[in-house]
């Protein structure tokens, strides 16, 4: 088979491999349909590392994907060949203490696709994954690709439900990831959503999923009141940068909550003690997501997100260098770019 292999920074190619290993019981063989361009994707790309995860070369990148069935393990039921999929890519072993206490996103075991020393990614024509990690689905193979983005936005959003109707809100970072937050805190029945980013066009994509407030990230300090008692009771950052960490502090009100989904590229990060002790902040972090899957499916279906109007940028299985580029630069008013292997 066909598949993209990182073999250095910024070094994409093609190479032909040998298709994945027979399928086993609880496994599907899948032929790739379409990849979604993660960020966390081109963090390897440009960096050849998220924090302390150095990229082993060579590496097949992706984790956003839908495929058809090929093939189904003896004790496989429920799934049909030649019927699409989306595809959570997290594999967990059900067995740990974290899996037995519900939180198979922190698994001690983890086999996350395209996470160097876990697994390989699905930027190539054949995958095979476990069953359990498939979803049926109508939607087209772009939309289903979709789903594992923003099944973070949904699992991002539902860590805040029960305070969303009646909170002011800010989410930092209009990318795929924090307008997936929009789109589910929207569908969770937040009201007041403020969204800032510093590139206009992804303003103006908040505006179309129906933020309240757009602009970019200082204006939102423009609207806190100058004794920084602040206007917001949750801020969801979603951009990986200190200065949005920095910012949270600030426009968040006393007793609000600072939820961290972004991924930032160095080991550390830091926040105002005195502020956040003064205004007794809560923090929390988004691993991931448990169980978000059939709910982001779910939205998508349902077609009132229009999440899937942020595909903005198509390319063929050999243009995957140029998708990367695309994406690592900002180009062209990108917002999600997708890759159509089959």
């Amino acid at each position: 088979m066909n598949a993209m292999v990182l073999t250095n920074v910024r070094r994409l190619e093609m190479r032909e491999l040998p298709e994945p290993d027979e399928v086993q019981a609880g496994e599907l063989r899948l032929k790739v349909k379409s990849v979604g361009i993660c960020g966390s994707d081109v963090h390897y790309y440009s960096k050849g590392r998220i924090g302390s995860v150095p990229v082993e070369y060579p590496h097949i990148m992706g984790h956003e994907f839908s495929g058809v069935v090929e093939e189904a393990g003896s004790d496989v039921a429920g799934f049909e060949i030649g019927e699409l999929v989306a595809v959570d890519p997290a594999i967990s072993c059900g067995e740990c203490a974290q899996c037995l206490a519900g939180r198979p996103n922190t698994c001690a075991t983890i086999c996350f696709l395209s996470c160097p020393g876990e697994a390989d990614g699905c930027l190539a024509e054949t995958v095979v994954v476990p069953a359990a990690n498939c979803f049926r689905t109508a939607l087209s193979p772009e939309e289903a690709a979709l789903a594992e983005p923003l099944s973070i936005g949904v699992y991002a959003a539902q860590r805040v439900a029960q305070q969303l109707p009646s909170a002011n809100i800010a989410i930092q970072g209009a990318g795929p990831i924090g307008l997936g937050v929009l789109a589910a805190s929207r569908s969770l029945g937040a009201t007041r959503r403020y969204v800032s980013d510093p590139l206009a066009y992804r303003r103006e994509a908040a505006g179309r999923l129906e933020a309240e407030w757009t602009g970019a990230p200082e204006a939102l300090d423009a609207l806190v009141d100058n004794d920084m008692q602040g206007l917001f009771d949750i801020v969801i950052e979603c951009c990986g940068q200190q200065d949005a960490l920095d910012q949270a502090m600030r426009i968040l009100k006393p007793g609000g909550c600072l939820l961290i989904v972004g991924i930032p590229e160095g080991q550390r990060t830091s926040f105002s003690t005195d502020l956040m002790r003064r205004k007794e902040i809560t923090i929390r972090n988004v691993r991931r997501q448990i169980d978000c899957m059939q709910p982001a499916l779910e939205l998508l279906a349902n077609g009132s997100s229009a999440y899937s109007s942020l595909v903005t940028h198509r390319y063929a299985f050999d243009e995957t260098p140029a998708a990367f580029e695309t994406v690592a630069q900002y180009r062209d008013g990108v917002i999600k770019a997708m890759v159509e292997i089959a």
